[in-house]
């Protein structure tokens, strides 16, 4: 059990500065001035599902699951 434990922190780890890479790698949210004339209307703002930047929107909830996930784990291993 304890061989579990170890790879399961080990993953856990890898996950968290991953996942900090990937938060920290996104844009933020704030339009800024371009959203007051619509310039903020573009093809990129359209189809930011289809953009780098949606890839690591979704990256980034795939990793916070897997994260909450294995910290459970993790918690619940330490009871026994």
């Amino acid at each position: 059990m304890s061989v579990l434990k170890v790879i399961l922190t080990v993953v856990f780890i890898i996950i968290c500065i991953a996942l900090t890479v990937v938060i920290l790698m996104q844009e933020g949210k704030s339009a800024g001035l371009g959203a007051i004339a619509g310039a903020a209307d573009t093809y990129w703002g359209k189809n930011k599902g289809r953009s780098m930047e949606g890839v690591l929107v979704k990256i980034t909830r795939v990793m916070v699951v897997l994260f909450i996930l294995i910290s459970c784990v993790l918690n619940i291993g330490s009871f026994t």
